[in-house]
């Protein structure tokens, strides 16, 4: 009996994978930029403008293999909010304010990655970024409620005008809230049915379709120019300075979904990733974007995922998505009869996952200092809106003043036993916090003049630095004077070092036995 070869499939080439995921997420890419294009206050092809070059130019310097640069929502709301005070909507001035903006994005990311900060992604508070993040997606979800809706209320504040829309449903217009509400089921419907499910390109086929063979009188996408970019460096840089606080805040928190993308994804394949390169990825992607008209972008979170799950490979598939963008310009003027209400509901539901209630309400139950930092940003992002940044910065503040107040609040657990009194100091002892061991050894005393020994005992000391072991040191002498038998136990081994050099290598309480004391001479 012959034996059959088993005939092994032939392996598709990497190059084939990276252009077919590339050219996938280009589909979602297009409308999208339309969308965010409008949240960030520019007309919807300059959301083309910042689809094309910048993924490409992202590609060269990437780091991670799958990260899709390009419009995303919570950027283009930052971006608004650092225009608002500076320009009209949709004017001249405001494009070009927002092609600065993007400029100043770029160099302090770019600038961020040569110098290899990177390591200042990590440094953003989580509590800050979970309150900003939904208090952000409520934002966004308000600024595409009356285009959803059919209201066509503008002006005003954004949650003004969409408590308006809500609140007044004999002014909705029923074509455009069933495109809404369709659209919203295909995506978040269709993701229950598999991750890859083509709810956006769907939903824009038929808005086209329903937009194009009926009377739909709704509003639409309109004239879409077809050809490049205009590519220009002839900006306001009289407005600079009004843009760096701004860029710096896009620049971080923009990043940060990017990071927290890259590191996962690295994580999850066991594969290194350089927050460095990174930057400098997305610093000369908002440098491209700048360049040719566009607005601040940055890392998406979607189609980063539909990317990787299409069959990604590496970084170029990227550069695949922008190239697919640029061959779309000379025809984007087909999605003219596009209704906006799709676009509003595209943006809606890539939002929506952003609202993270749980972790919210998690923080009050876990920790009431960082579920206040959180809450204090959530509030003051919707309060402040659209200058967001500031909200951003305020709860920046917030968290720094929560970690000093956790570092400078040394906690000292104590009790008394035959005449022996006992401090166990809990956190870390530095130059700020070693008065709350002084004070505790004054209210102790004070409580129990009768005691003859003193026992200090490190084992709960989380870190010591130099002034902290000054002061420890002073403590000590100070009760030796007063008779006390003192030691010290539960030397920690990273505070043996510090101690040693400020108590002296001899020092009897340094040796190895607990029953080292020093005695009052």
């Amino acid at each position: 009996m012959g034996t059959t070869a088993k005939v092994e499939p032939q392996r598709i080439p990497s190059w084939v994978r990276d252009v077919i995921a590339g050219l996938s997420v280009t589909l979602i890419l297009i409308p999208q930029s339309l969308a965010y294009a409008d949240l960030a206050g520019v007309p919807a092809h300059y959301g083309l403008y910042a689809a094309m070059l910048p993924p490409i130019a992202a590609a060269v310097f990437a780091s991670s293999p799958y990260l899709q640069t390009g419009p995303v929502a919570t950027t283009s709301l930052l971006a608004y909010g650092a225009l608002a005070p500076l320009a009209e909507v949709r004017s001249a001035e405001w494009i070009a304010l927002a092609a600065l903006l993007a400029l100043t994005v770029g160099i302090i990311r770019l600038l961020l990655g040569m110098v290899r900060a990177g390591w200042v992604a990590y440094l953003m508070s989580h509590p800050v970024l979970t309150g900003f993040m939904a208090a952000a997606a409520i934002l966004i979800v308000a600024a595409q409620l009356p285009t959803a809706l059919g209201t066509g209320v503008a002006g005003g504040s954004l949650l003004g005008a969409a408590v308006w829309s809500l609140v007044h449903p004999a002014a909705w217009e029923p074509e455009s809230l069933v495109l809404a509400a369709a659209t919203v089921a295909l995506i978040l419907g269709g993701t229950r049915v598999h991750r890859l499910f083509p709810g956006v390109l769907l939903a824009v086929v038929i808005g086209f379709l329903f937009s194009t063979l009926t009377s739909y009188q709704g509003p639409t996408v309109g004239r879409l120019p077809s050809g490049l970019p205009p590519f220009s460096l002839s900006l306001p840089w009289g407005s600079l300075p009004q843009l760096l606080l701004p860029g710096l805040v896009i620049a971080f928190v923009g990043f940060a979904e990017a990071a927290s993308i890259s590191r996962t994804y690295a994580t999850q394949e066991r594969q290194s990733w350089s927050p460095d390169r990174e930057f400098v990825s997305q610093g000369v992607a908002n440098l491209a974007a700048g360049i040719s008209g566009g607005f601040p972008v940055g890392g998406s979170f979607a189609r980063t995922s539909v990317n990787r799950m299409v069959g990604a490979r590496t970084r170029w598939s990227g550069a695949v998505t922008g190239l697919g963008v640029l061959l779309f310009l000379p025809v984007a003027s087909v999605l003219a009869p596009l209704p906006r209400a799709v676009l509003a509901a595209i943006v809606i539901a890539a939002v929506a996952r952003l609202i993270d209630w749980r972790r919210l309400v998690s923080l009050l139950q876990h920790s009431l200092p960082q579920a206040a930092v959180a809450w204090a940003t959530f509030l003051l992002t919707l309060a402040l809106a659209p200058r967001i940044d500031e909200a951003i910065m305020v709860g920046v503040v917030l968290a720094i003043v929560v970690h000093l107040w956790r570092e400078l609040r040394m906690l000292v657990r104590s009790r008394y036993e035959d005449g022996s009194l006992y401090l166990i100091p809990e956190g870390v002892l530095f130059f700020a916090s070693a008065p709350g061991l002084h004070q505790a050894l004054l209210w102790e005393l004070a409580a129990h003049p009768s005691a003859s020994r003193l026992t200090i005992d490190l084992s709960e000391l989380g870190r010591i630095d130099q002034p902290g072991a000054e002061v420890l040191q002073a403590v000590i002498a100070e009760a030796t004077s007063t008779g006390l038998e003192t030691r010290l136990v539960g030397i920690p081994d990273h505070a043996r070092r510090i101690l040693t050099n400020v108590l002296g290598p001899d020092s009897p309480l340094l040796r190895p036995d607990s029953g080292a004391q020093q005695r009052h001479p």
